[in-house]
């Protein structure tokens, strides 16, 4: 494992370790897990509970662990361009089923180093939901959503650099609602209102080229992962078990609150 992995490791084939060893398969320990996909808010929101509850221990976030143990092993080398990272985790799930809830659940934890009720940033997804909560019954759930254009929009607004993604040509602003409807599958992700309104954030001083990568890295993903099937999911669980949250309708500060309160 790499270095950013330091205290978790492949679990070797075999049983798994007594509940009380040193080193803990996760998928045994009762982890708080983030669920949601790119940009509906889920650092800022784990940001702000770690301001009230200091003593969560976080493990490497979803982009790391996919590094690890799906990107590399199939690419034979990093990748930054979403939409090709999209590809080789969608080949993972061909023969992992449960996606990186599998993953991560097969790890080895060192309890001295992660402590024995970890946080985890995160699972996307009906189909990761779904395994994590049949074959992990401690694992409990956070869930945080938010509208699709509003995604868009706050993929706009960070400075993140593992927001890649190839966009062909260039062009003028004037075409960018083509450009954007030309995009495979937008329709079945945005109404054509909402198209329009994309193609008019050039009119706050993004560029053409800027908003076609942010929507097409939320289509992609969409293609990928069903964040309200996840969430209807989730609403079946036992209210001990998930928290379904609205990021638009609660500011971060209120999203801490009611992880709080639940916790």
């Amino acid at each position: 494992m790499c270095a950013a992995l330091s205290g978790l490791r492949r679990a070797p084939p075999g049983p798994p370790p007594a509940p009380d060893a040193r080193e803990v398969r996760l998928g045994d320990l009762p982890l708080v897990v983030l669920v949601g996909v790119t940009g509906v808010g889920k650092s800022t929101a784990l940001d702000a509970v770690r301001r009230v509850r200091p003593d969560w221990r976080v493990l490497p976030d979803r982009r790391v662990v996919t590094d690890a143990v799906m990107i590399e092993p199939l690419a034979g080398r990093a990748v930054t361009d979403r939409e090709e990272r999209f590809r080789l985790t969608a080949q993972y799930r061909e023969t992992h089923p449960g996606g990186m809830a599998q993953a991560l659940g097969e790890l080895l934890a060192d309890t001295a180093v992660w402590g024995r009720g970890p946080v985890f940033d995160g699972l996307r997804g009906l189909e990761e939901v779904q395994f994590a909560a049949d074959h992990y019954p401690a694992w409990r759930f956070v869930a945080l959503g938010a509208p699709d254009s509003v995604r868009v929009r706050r993929l706009l607004g960070r400075s993140d650099a593992f927001d890649q993604v190839t966009v062909a040509g260039g062009g003028a602003a004037a075409d960018l609602q083509t450009r954007l409807l030309a995009l495979p599958g937008v329709q079945d992700v945005f109404h054509p209102d909402e198209v329009r309104a994309l193609a008019d954030l050039t009119g706050e001083g993004f560029t053409a080229d800027d908003v076609l990568a942010r929507v097409k890295i939320v289509v992609s993903e969409r293609r990928n992962y069903d964040p309200f099937g996840a969430e209807a999911f989730l609403r079946t669980l036992p209210p001990e078990r998930a928290l379904v949250l609205d990021t638009v309708a609660l500011p971060p500060a209120g999203v801490a609150q009611a992880v709080e309160a639940w916790l």
